[in-house]
């Protein structure tokens, strides 16, 4: 997979307002190519999960998102500003988009032709755009949060709505390259009634009070976001703030009528953040927080948390529960910040490094406290014990831990399949060499993506002897390889009847991390 060379200017000397923007016909001073000298962007990026998701012949350099929510019609009026770079003579490019009506598209202030063809928005631009030249793609659209559409991201509430793009649904929400591996800097404008707030990832930067009893809430982002961990959520809500360790801002963005009943939980965030900065480093971001979006229905998501860059999106409702039920939850979740949201994958096959180490450090945190899990165990080598008899059963039924396909991607096989790939290279280097493989990845990856071959060749680097026969070993194979320092430990056979396949609409999954 291709990485994009990371801007150094931040967002807002990128993108100053949405106008500067529109207006730029172009960045860079070359005039734009003739029509017949370029050629039309691929639209993909060649995923092996989801081949048709992302967009090549240019990167994301920056997304200006300019919301405007009305309460009356529960619709979003949206502008969006991408500031893109040409891989290539660009004759036409695409963004993906689904469920979005798409009004108007200029690029670099001229008007551009444009279609939507099933999940992708064809852009050809009044002149063919040099390789390396940055340009400013804008479009307005409106969207309609309750839309039925085939899957979405969009979580729509009583008082107004949150966002949940992963993996795949950020395109419908807004128009995007949405593909992990194509992050880049976000800013935010939010529009709603004087009676409710906007939130977006990163930091609160402005706020105007507009004329007919309306409020526009600015945010920006001081680390590059991939679009699938992108939040922008509306409703009745207090922003509460504390402080963390070493004066991390913390932020909770909460439903107003419960925010006291949801303070317990809300307060055990310091903790949670220390315990894991001893074993990971400093938090990557500007700040951490909590959403727990006004729904508890059954429907609104089928997930317990999910991770959006700054800010966890919860249902209140499982926030309320003692700290023995959420707290290692919680920790799975932050860890996402470290392993999903800082270091990004490269393609969706890699998810098990998101997911096996969220659970890792969640069940880490759990048996440190005594707490029991869903299996009655209190200690890693009990549960690893147990996965590891599952083993050939996981690797039948959902294919082995880095090779998924789109309907087993969400699999116990990614979470606790993952730990136990983590826990079988802690017993073969030690605890210290493995804890220095971890904290090098993080920092050789940061604000970027990684893939799986990246994470076995820094562990490779780091332990001094080539791990790549036992890690693609525990990885790519079909059967489960023996786990050093316990001979004794065996694979229950493999049953029929336990290895149906399982199929799941796309952008929908069930918890299947064993922290809950």
């Amino acid at each position: 997979m291709r990485y994009r060379t990371r801007v150094t200017a931040p967002v807002a000397a990128l993108l100053g307002t949405a106008a500067a923007v529109a207006v730029a016909p172009t960045a860079s001073a070359r005039p734009l190519a003739k029509p017949d000298q370029g050629t039309p962007g691929a639209e993909t990026l060649g995923d092996t999960v989801y081949p048709s998701l992302g967009n090549d012949g240019y990167r994301v350099e920056a997304y200006h998102l300019d919301f405007a929510y009305d309460a009356t019609t529960r619709l979003v009026d949206a502008k969006a500003t991408l500031r893109i770079k040409a891989t290539q003579n660009l004759s036409r490019f695409s963004l993906d988009a689904l469920g979005l009506d798409v009004r108007a598209v200029k690029v670099g202030g001229v008007a551009a032709t444009f279609e939507l063809v099933d999940e992708k928005l064809r852009i050809t631009p009044a002149r063919t755009l040099p390789k390396n030249c940055a340009a400013a793609v804008h479009v307005e659209y409106g969207a309609d949060p309750a839309k039925t559409l085939p899957y979405t991201a969009w979580v729509s509430n009583p008082d107004g709505f949150a966002i949940c793009p992963q993996p795949n649904a950020a395109h419908t929400v807004f128009p995007c390259n949405d593909h992990p591996t194509d992050k880049a800097d976000f800013s935010f404008r939010i529009t709603v009634p004087d009676n409710l707030r906007g939130v977006a990832s990163g930091t609160l930067t402005g706020t105007e009070q507009l004329d007919g009893g309306r409020t526009a809430y600015s945010y920006r982002s001081a680390d590059p976001i991939a679009t699938e961990v992108v939040q922008i959520t509306v409703g009745d809500y207090v922003v509460k703030e504390r402080q963390g360790p070493h004066g991390l801002a913390l932020r909770d963005v909460v439903p107003t009528a419960r925010a006291t009943a949801l303070e317990p939980a809300l307060a055990l965030t310091p903790n949670l953040v220390e315990w894991l900065e001893q074993r990971l480093g400093a938090y990557p971001f500007e700040t951490y927080g909590l959403l727990p979006c006004n729904n508890d229905a059954s429907n609104a998501f089928d997930f317990t948390g999910l991770e959006t860059q700054t800010l966890t999106l919860y249902k209140p409702n499982f926030l309320l529960q003692e700290e023995k039920k959420i707290g290692s939850h919680m920790m799975h979740e932050l860890v996402h910040s470290y392993f999903g949201n800082s270091v990004s994958p490269a393609n969706w096959a890699d998810l098990w490094i998101n997911e096996g180490h969220a659970d890792f450090y969640g069940l880490l945190y759990r048996y440190e406290r005594g707490w029991a899990d869903s299996l009655g165990l209190t200690t890693m080598e009990a549960r690893m014990k147990d996965t590891y008899a599952r083993g050939d059963q996981w690797r039948q039924s959902s294919g082995p831990v880095a090779a998924p396909n789109a309907a087993n991607l969400f699999d116990s096989q990614r979470y606790l399949g993952g730990v136990l790939v983590l826990y079988a290279l802690r017993e073969l280097v030690g605890e210290d060499v493995f804890n220095r493989i971890e904290r090098t990845f993080l920092d050789r990856y940061r604000n970027s993506a990684a893939t799986t071959a990246d994470y076995v060749a820094v562990a490779s680097e780091i332990s001094g002897t080539d791990q790549s026969g036992f890690l693609n070993d525990w990885l790519y194979g079909t059967k489960t390889p023996r786990m050093p320092n316990h001979p004794d430990w065996t694979v229950t056979p493999v049953v029929s009847s336990l290895v149906a396949p399982r199929h799941r609409a796309p952008g929908h999954y069930p918890d299947s991390t064993a922290t809950l």
